[in-house]
């Protein structure tokens, strides 16, 4: 016996084997269609006995094995039913004789046989035969599973009377000596009288009479007579035929503590129809078969005498010593060459068995065992089939990685050098069932959370296996998918040589056929989900960019109110408060506008060691129709982070949740999910997008230059008391009118004090041309107004009395001239305070802001805001050091002396109402006389008594200054002009 069956289990040894085969020209389909449903017939309860047949059935089986039938009746084939067709009554006699020759292969063993005729109809069919059964089709046979369960039963009665005529003590008879077949050459001249030889005749007699008992349901007697025998074959030390012995004792125990069966009904033990078929086109020794599980066993089925329990308790092995019984008999069967194939299967009887009691590292043992096993010269397909139910028997046992092992073995073993017509696809096949053993999948997913599973080195190798296997498959986008998960999955344990390798194979594979994100079917219905690179380059944090301040949206503060939602008529609620954080995680305080680009930032890095060139680099956004622009990038070796901005532009208007991104590099398109990538950092993802607003872009006449906090600002250098004109242009270069234009200025802290109106504009020429629309402009003139404090200083004073100058006590008619000395521009201003005063430059700033709406925004209540910044450098022009008064000749008039001083480098003329004009050369000072009207400060208007009592004293007094000096303005008109500039300012005192 040569041929293994490793779907063998204990449970066997209680069946009888029925062969099922064609007779002549029978379709396979049909063929296993009539075998299934004789298939079911795997037990028959025997009439007037309570005792039941188990039969197992093959549709291949050797007559070699069938040799060894003496030695294990369970291989002894004793039922044949043959299969056929026949159409017409001349060919009846052909298939008779056919039949007939079938018998005579197994006749040496056969108890019974029967014909299952189909297609035949007439006389011959009408005839009455109890070994042969008509049927006109395939589908008219409706009696098959009677006709067999008949058969079955003709079956026990051969064997029931086999049994007894065995059992039955003939004294005086000889007993034959049983034998295998490479014993019979061995025992030609024994001395058949000698006590030796009786009792070893009269061992293996009671051993094959145990085989009789336990296929004839006699569980009890069966355990009797092994006993027996191995009591009898131990004194002679026939130590093959004790093995067998000590294996049937462990059968039969094994059948009573485990009614269920010890095989199970795990997948690859019962084969479809499918299966079968293949196994039926192959036709090959040893092929895989529809094994027949015998089910449960009642103590009915064995027997029902009171006295069984207690015969149990004597003669049934315990679970423990059934293993060890099984080893014994396996050191005996080790002891002969040609029992190997016998040695292996009890090998596997026995891990079935430990499997049960759940007893996996002995199970390890016996497999072990069996892997060294010498079985002579196997086939390449025997040895796939040996190799495969090695790695099931250890899935089994739950040794997953050896089992792994195995399978890894077997599927290279289908494209073995040997082998003519190398199966690539049952090898990818094969690989693909290891994947689980080596903590593998074939889900990315799997991989990104938590520590790597599983050795890297041997995954890396099965993962380069399955590509090089797919390749020869002739399927080149399972190549791509695979070497894509390897380099995602595996991209740190590879060398900066095989990183270099890999991706070099994958840009070959993928300029043949470039990878996607469509998820892959096998011809058997597996799915290979799509496997993005998420590490190339890796993403370590995602931020929406808002928008330039010049384009941000404001809501109209009337309509805030509006959309504040009052869920809630508590102040606090922790639910409410749970929901608003969740929303706040997700959603970004900003707006972004439709129609405008946007911008999201991404942190990358490159953990090649070579540059990463990433093509077609885009947003993934769900929520609204958005126009992603992509971008090709280049990241330089190990590169670090790096920032890359993604633009793109919202086409409507909702909320926009940007899910991730996509990239395409090495040739394989990649769709990254930022919810599956955990260690991204990111503030939030969705965004609302408001209706489109306009855009307004402003040129200016005077040079610009952006500050700090990003306004345009535009800068111009003044006297005190000058006026400028900014001419501003504001063009519409969006795509919406502007329908509404609004402006305002604010002055930004400064600590001098502006007199007047600092800018001033005229806007209703503006107004009157809104709408804008795209691509139309507008002129706007701003007046830049620069009136501060004229008046000198205390300490300027100080230093012009201590040149020895008398400011007071002289004549009007004699103008008071001194030129004071330039100041040395290298000296520090420190060293002389006094003269530094008059020549030190002032700044002002301030902000123009532009307000304007239009379009879908607008009616939404959004608008935009343009600012534009102005600063002045304010130098001064004229000092009025001293003011002082003498009365005139009318006591209506007075005169007003003024002492006027020039810090300027140049000459200028101060003129005033009815005066004659003053000429002041560089840092002169002289003094003026204007004869005024008297002023009444008593008809100025006063606050009433409410508002006083409620204001501060400090701003009224400011107040009532300001009024005085407004009147004393009116009523001198003080203007200076530089001669060289021709510039003309006025005074404010």
């Amino acid at each position: 016996m040569s041929v293994p069956d490793y779907m063998q289990s204990a449970e066997d040894h209680q069946t009888v084997l029925v062969v099922v085969q064609p007779v002549g020209i029978v379709p396979e389909d049909q063929f296993f269609k009539i075998y299934k449903r004789i298939a079911t017939v795997s037990q028959v309860s025997i009439r007037d006995s309570q005792r039941l047949l188990y039969i197992r059935y093959r549709h291949h089986y050797l007559p070699e094995n069938n040799e060894w039938g003496d030695f294990q009746t369970h291989r002894k084939v004793v039922g044949l039913i043959a299969i056929t067709t026949c159409g017409s009554a001349k060919e009846w006699s052909q298939t008779a004789e056919r039949f007939h020759g079938q018998k005579e292969v197994y006749s040496s063993t056969l108890y019974d046989s029967r014909l299952l005729v189909f297609g035949l109809q007439g006389e011959i069919a009408e005839q009455q035969r109890t070994d042969v059964a008509f049927y006109p089709s395939f589908e008219d046979c409706s009696d098959v599973e009677k006709r067999v369960e008949d058969f079955v039963e003709s079956i026990f009665i051969v064997l029931e009377s086999k049994r007894l005529d065995r059992a039955t003590d003939k004294s005086g008879d000889k007993i034959p000596l049983l034998c295998v077949p490479f014993e019979k050459k061995d025992f030609v001249g024994l001395d058949t009288d000698s006590r030796h030889y009786k009792k070893r005749c009269q061992g293996r007699m009671r051993k094959h009479v145990g085989d009789l008992c336990l296929q004839a349901g006699m569980l009890q007697d069966a355990l009797v007579h092994y006993h027996m025998s191995v009591e009898l074959l131990r004194g002679v030390n026939d130590f093959l035929w004790l093995g067998a012995a000590l294996e049937g004792l462990c059968s039969a125990s094994v059948i009573f503590h485990y009614p269920g069966g010890t095989a199970g009904k795990a997948p690859g033990r019962k084969l479809s129809m499918s299966q079968a078929a293949d196994a039926g086109k192959r036709h090959r020794p040893g092929a895989q078969e529809v094994l027949i599980d015998p089910g449960a066993l009642t103590a009915n089925g064995i027997s029902a005498d009171t006295s069984t329990e207690i015969g149990r308790a004597k003669n049934c092995l315990s679970p423990e010593d059934i293993i060890e019984k099984y080893k014994e008999a396996i050191s005996y069967y080790g002891k002969y060459k040609n029992a190997g194939v016998i040695e292996l299967e009890a090998c596997v009887k026995a891990v079935r068995v430990l499997a049960i009691q759940k007893r996996a590292r002995e199970a390890s043992d016996f497999l072990q065992n069996a892997v060294y096993i010498n079985l002579g010269q196997l086939s390449e397909e025997e040895k796939i089939q040996r190799y495969s139910i090695l790695s099931e028997l250890y899935e089994l046992i739950g040794f997953h990685r050896k089992s792994a092992f195995f399978k890894r073995v077997a599927a290279m073993q289908c494209v073995a050098p040997t082998i003519p017509e190398p199966g690539w696809r049952a090898c990818y096949k094969l690989l693909l069932e290891t994947l689980p053993g080596y903590s593998l999948s074939l889900d990315p997913k799997d991989f990104s959370k938590g520590t790597h599973r599983g050795w890297a080195a041997v995954q890396m190798r099965l993962l380069h296996e399955l590509v090089y296997a797919s390749r020869r498959m002739g399927n080149p986008g399972l190549s791509v998918r695979h070497l894509s998960f390897l380099l995602q999955t595996m991209l740190d344990f590879l060398s900066d040589q095989e990183k270099k390798e890999v991706t070099q194979s994958l840009e070959n594979y993928t300029s043949k056929c470039p990878g996607g994100m469509e998820v892959i079917t096998l011809p058997d219905g597996l799915k290979l989900p799509p496997v993005p690179f998420t590490k190339l380059p890796i993403v370590r944090s995602v931020k929406l960019l808002n928008l330039p301040v010049s384009l941000r949206p404001h809501k109209v503060k009337e309509l805030l109110g509006h959309n504040m939602s009052t869920a809630s008529p508590f102040i606090y609620s922790p639910i409410i408060m749970h929901n608003r954080g969740e929303e706040r995680c997700k959603k970004i305080d900003f707006q972004w506008v439709q129609g405008d680009v946007c911008e999201v930032q991404l942190m990358v890095y490159n953990p090649m060691p070579y540059e990463l060139r990433v093509e077609n680099m885009g947003l993934l956004t769900s929520g609204v129709e958005f126009e992603s622009l992509p971008a090709a990038l280049s990241l330089p070796a190990e590169s670090g982070l790096y920032p890359v901005t993604l633009v793109g532009a919202p086409r409507t208007a909702g909320n926009i949740t940007v899910n991730g991104y996509h990239t395409s590099v090495f040739g394989v398109t990649s769709d990254c999910l930022l919810e599956g990538l955990p260690a991204v950092k990111t503030t939030g993802c969705l965004v609302e997008v408001i209706p489109s607003l306009p855009r307004l872009q402003l040129s200016t006449s005077l040079p610009r230059y952006k500050t700090l906090n990003s306004h345009l600002t535009v800068s111009v250098q003044l006297f005190n008391g000058e006026t400028q004109q900014l001419t501003i242009t504001l063009e519409n270069i969006g795509s919406e009118d502007i329908e509404t234009l609004e402006l305002t200025s604010k002055i930004v802290s400064t600590k001098e004090k502006v007199f007047g109106n600092f800018l001033s504009w005229e806007l209703d020429e503006p107004l009157s041309h809104l709408p804008l629309k795209p691509g139309q402009a507008v002129t706007l003139t701003v007046n830049i107004k620069v009136k501060l404090d004229f008046s000198g200083q205390e300490s300027l004073l100080q230093d012009l009395n201590d040149d020895g100058i008398s400011v007071t006590g002289l004549p009007i008619s004699s103008p008071l001239r001194q030129v004071l000395k330039p100041r040395p521009e290298n000296k520090p201003v420190s060293s002389e305070p006094g003269k530094a005063e008059y020549s030190h430059i002032k700044t002002l700033e301030a902000v123009l802001n532009f307000k304007y709406s239009g379009g879908a925004g607008k009616v939404e209540g959004y608008y935009r805001e343009l600012s534009l910044g102005v600063h002045v450098d304010v130098e001064p022009s004229v000092f009025f050091t001293r003011v002082s008064t003498l009365p005139a000749t009318s006591t209506r008039q007075c005169y007003l002396l003024l002492d006027i001083f020039n810090p300027t480098e140049h000459e200028l003329t101060v003129c005033a109402k009815n005066n004659q004009d003053l000429v002041l050369h560089a840092s002169e000072c002289q003094r003026m006389a204007i004869q005024v009207d008297k002023f009444d400060f008593e008809s100025l208007p006063q606050p009433d008594q409410e508002t006083a009592r409620f204001t501060n004293p400090k701003q009224l007094q400011e107040e009532r200054q300001h009024a005085q000096g407004c009147q004393i303005n009116s009523k001198l008109g003080i203007c200076w002009s530089i001669i060289s500039f021709q510039s003309l300012a006025s005074f404010v005192v």
